[in-house]
């Protein structure tokens, strides 16, 4: 089962993280690139002080412990929720205030 998620994640090109059983150390924000036989070909980059590194591994499929992905993120300090101008109307999400009310839009029989 393993095994056909890790291909999955493979084609669709996601960032996961992985956990190397072998090495007992998580891999942080990789992409695997390939799955030849039992070997997973993964890259990732890490950052130390002023230096970002690019590495490409080659692991064996049976040393990956884990696998994990980011499903959604949220940002606990811009409470805006960001809505695209193309976003279709009945999609927006608005505030709710005591002002605004739906009902007063709708115009009088006078």
């Amino acid at each position: 089962m393993l095994h056909r998620k890790i291909y999955q994640f493979c084609t669709d090109g996601q960032e996961v993280c992985l956990y190397l059983r072998d090495q007992q150390r998580w891999i942080e924000n990789a992409r695997i690139i390939a799955l030849e036989g039992d070997l997973v070909t993964i890259r990732y980059e890490t950052e130390e002080d002023d230096e970002v590194s690019s590495w490409e591994e080659m692991v064996r499929l049976e040393s990956v412990g884990a696998v994990s992905r980011k499903l959604a993120s949220v940002s606990r300090v811009n409470t805006e929720i960001l809505v695209s101008d193309e976003c279709p109307e009945s999609e927006q999400i608005y505030a709710h205030s005591p002002e605004a009310n739906p009902d007063d839009d709708e115009t009088d029989g006078d």
